[in-house]
């Protein structure tokens, strides 16, 4: 999950970097295209064939042709488009609240009731992106922003549905649906890919789909599977403190004090989850114990 929050806590300045002059809408369609290229290249090495499973079942495809607007095209073009109308910092925090945003969804589809603690810690978490997405001038990148957090947070949701699934085979029709998919909402918005070949480019939006997607998507859904989901995702309170910090060092981002505050909160309600996540974990006898 280390590696997890510092992949995608570097999404967001490959997008800065690899998406200047050019359409940012067509910069994530090659992502999540490459992105499956590479699982489905993976999954075809391991002789699993590309099938998701063995039968073919509509239910399935559905599911996963669900998992991919909300993981890819809305989170991947929300994420890109929260560029647009704030700092890349924090875009960053905003876009990855997922463990404020699923602690009372898990309580109610899974069970995993949350303690005091967590409750109290969601709403001053919420109260803390409030104060970073309240502020004029960075309202619409703000609640993209958000959107984008709420995608991942609803596909991490639905994930629970598919742990029979090949997890090679599922990320790449999951990537390559929903590149086909951002490649529509790219042509209807910014019209045919204009060419970009720039070495930033191509540098960016290789390590943004290998490094940032494809190869952190195994190891979160593979984590979804065996731990609590508020657990797994709280530590994606290491992804803000990574974007946040990337974006100050590279990028050379200013942070006001009214967002340095809410960034504080955010990432205190996260550890106050965290905390409480990994003491739930603690809690419960091993199998083998039994």
């Amino acid at each position: 999950m280390v590696f997890v929050a510092l992949a995608w806590g570097s999404c967001f300045v490959l997008l800065e970097w690899g998406a200047r002059g050019g359409s940012v809408l067509w910069f994530v369609t090659w992502r999540a295209c490459i992105a499956g290229a590479v699982l489905l290249g993976l999954t075809l090495v391991r002789g699993r064939g590309v099938r998701p499973v063995t039968t073919s079942s509509w239910t399935l495809w559905m599911l996963i042709v669900a998992l991919a607007v909300l993981n890819v095209v809305v989170s991947f073009a929300a994420m890109a488009g929260s560029l647009t109308g704030t700092t890349t910092g924090m875009a960053a925090v905003l876009a990855n609240g997922q463990a404020l945003l699923v602690v009372l969804p898990a309580w109610w589809l899974f069970g995993e009731r949350p303690s005091v603690l967590e409750l109290v810690a969601v709403a001053i978490g919420f109260g803390g992106l409030l104060l970073i997405a309240v502020p004029a001038g960075s309202g619409r990148g703000a609640w993209l922003a958000l959107l984008a957090a709420g995608g991942v947070t609803a596909g991490a949701l639905l994930a629970r549905r598919l742990a029979g699934v090949d997890i090679l085979a599922l990320g790449a029709w999951q990537f390559l649906i929903g590149a086909a998919m951002l490649a529509g909402v790219a042509t209807a918005i910014d019209g045919p890919p204009r060419a970009n070949w720039s070495i930033n480019f191509v540098v960016a939006v290789l390590v943004l789909a290998v490094g940032g997607t494809a190869l952190p998507y195994v190891a979160w859904f593979a984590e979804l599977r065996r731990a609590p989901i508020t657990a797994v995702t709280s530590w994606t309170l290491l992804v803000p403190v990574v974007g946040v910090g990337m974006s100050v060092l590279i990028l050379r981002e200013p942070v006001t004090p009214e967002q340095f505050i809410g960034d504080a909160t955010v990432v205190a309600a996260l550890a106050i989850v965290a905390r409480s996540g990994r003491q739930k974990q603690n809690d419960v006898t091993p199998p083998s114990a039994q």
